[in-house]
């Protein structure tokens, strides 16, 4: 247990820019996004709170998730679906649709989210995006 405060106390001396660098590091040799470290980094670190913080401005790859559907707007919003997911045929998208809260969109970009977010939300469907 000893080892893991003097651990604690090293990661709390690191810059912000140390930190991200760290985080990078620990991405490639684990395999694992960026979303794993910080959030282990945030638990396991809260001295180091600066340092968590400059990792979790860096998301670029977002989660568009169909939250609700109306009854009313369920056609509407299976054809939204269908412009935001290309190649996606009409059976899948009713089956997205009505198996709401289901991704719609899995590491998709901020310009593609917020489109597709809008694009549903027009439509009448409740969109979360994580």
């Amino acid at each position: 247990m000893a080892e893991l405060g003097n651990l604690v106390e090293e990661l709390s001396k690191l810059t912000v820019i140390e930190a991200a660098d760290l985080v990078k590091q620990l991405e490639a040799k684990w395999g694992v996004s960026a979303a794993a470290p910080v959030a282990v980094a945030a638990a396991g670190a809260p001295a180091a709170g600066g340092a968590a913080a400059a990792p979790a401005a860096a998301k670029d790859t977002f989660d568009v998730i169909l939250a609700s559907v109306p009854a009313d707007k369920k056609n509407a919003v299976i054809k939204a679906v269908r412009e935001v997911k290309a190649g996606l045929g009409l059976a899948e998208a009713k089956a997205l649709v009505e198996g709401a809260p289901k991704p719609v969109l899995e590491g998709a970009n901020k310009a593609d989210t917020d489109n597709a977010k809008k694009k549903l939300e027009e439509a009448g469907a409740k969109v979360e995006v994580k």
